[in-house]
């Protein structure tokens, strides 16, 4: 049976992991910081802080940064974390690809790789997969700590099942075990867009929020949920299907993701015969602007203000981010369109962020954010499951 103890003392191993991961996720904040510090912020003891920060200089986890000033007695030695001490991996499962990425402890991306699919199923993707902790072009040489993996939502068998951009195969398989014996590492599955969330955390718009919200341009749309610096993934992972949530349309109530996507886009210019594969492709139509993509303007215009205020509403955000596998100038152009409702939660006057952000991570958010969870999960505070 498994359980999960409701505070971080109760056990001696989970307490060492928890408390590690506040020191540790006091300095990424910070950047840099001293012992007396960190136990002030942590609520440790100036003793506990000065054991674990022992071990993490041991571990090669942390290094010495210099000395600050204090108002008193000796200057406080800082400690900063050591990018290079390892190595997360993402891989990103699509239908016609495997997308891998390796960044370090700083987030910064050592290596990218795109394998091309004839097929994904289970049989076609788990060799592919289990081939790439030895690549990287000398990118795991400080050796991969773990790896994240993302796939397009739902997640088993539900009642939104069967829709195109799911992967065949996929549905009566236990992903994570079956890649985690394929990579031979500690593996954690999330959707696309939970993914590109956590790489907006990590590396991109949302750098220093810990409560927002992210919606994802991937196959469909989809809505990454981030609170308290950990993704929310529901009670079976599916959390977020933003996209078949009814908003209103020139015709009367659509799904979000008809009027939009990318997908939305893409039919909406063939229709108008224009063809646009690629994302370099929409870029060109956003100088182009033919009214096939003002009138897809609009429309999403219209849903994603009744999706914000929707979002606003239940979850009560720092902030809404827009990410994805959309050109910039159409990321902005939408943040600069949306209408804010002033009924809303989020409206108010001591706001210190945006409420609606362009997202910075690019058209692979999704893949650096499978490695990015990684990252979060070993520089943050973590309850552990004990048998």
């Amino acid at each position: 049976m498994v359980t999960v103890s409701p505070t971080p003392g109760s056990n001696a191993e989970r307490s060492r992991a928890y408390n590690r991961g506040l020191v540790l996720g006091h300095i990424r904040r910070e950047g840099e910081a001293g012992r007396a510090e960190i136990a002030r912020a942590s609520g440790l003891s100036t003793q506990a802080v000065s054991n674990i920060i022992a071990d993490l200089l041991q571990d090669g986890w942390v290094y010495e940064t210099g000395r600050r000033m204090g108002q008193r007695g000796q200057p406080a030695v800082t400690y900063a974390i050591r990018s290079d001490a390892g190595v997360a991996l993402g891989v990103e499962i699509r239908p016609d690809a495997v997308l891998a990425a390796w960044i370090d402890l700083g987030g910064q991306v050592l290596h990218t790789e795109r394998i091309a699919l004839a097929c994904a199923t289970p049989e076609d993707v788990l060799p592919v997969v289990a081939s790439l902790p030895g690549r990287g072009q000398g990118a795991t040489e400080a050796g991969v700590i773990g790896a994240g993996v993302v796939m397009p939502g739902p997640i088993g068998q539900t009642g939104l099942s069967g829709r195109g951009t799911e992967l065949p195969g996929w549905a009566d398989v236990a992903p994570e075990p079956a890649l985690q014996a394929a990579l031979g590492l500690p593996v954690s599955v999330e959707n696309d867009a939970n993914a590109a969330a956590m790489a907006e955390r990590v590396l991109g718009a949302a750098q220093g929020l810990g409560t927002f919200a992210c919606l994802y341009f991937g196959a469909g749309l989809g809505l990454g949920l981030v609170a308290d610096g950990s993704i929310y993934s529901g009670a079976f992972g599916n959390a977020g299907e933003i996209g078949h949530i009814p908003v209103p349309g020139p015709d009367g109530p659509c799904r979000l993701e008809d009027v939009a996507s990318r997908v939305a886009l893409v039919r909406a210019l063939r229709e108008d015969g224009i063809r646009a594969d690629t994302v370099d492709d929409l870029a060109a139509l956003h100088l182009a602007r033919p009214p096939a993509y003002e009138a897809w303007l609009d429309g999403a215009r219209a849903g994603l203000s009744h999706a914000v205020q929707v979002l606003e509403n239940l979850m009560d955000p720092e902030a809404i981010v827009l990410t994805g596998a959309m050109p910039q100038p159409i990321l902005d152009e939408l943040v600069a369109r949306t209408h804010l409702p002033d009924q809303s939660v989020a409206h108010r006057p001591d706001r210190a962020h945006p409420r609606l952000i362009a997202g910075g991570a690019g058209r692979r958010a999704a893949t650096l954010g499978a490695a990015a969870l990684v990252i979060n999960t070993a520089l943050s505070p973590r309850l552990v499951a004990a048998i």
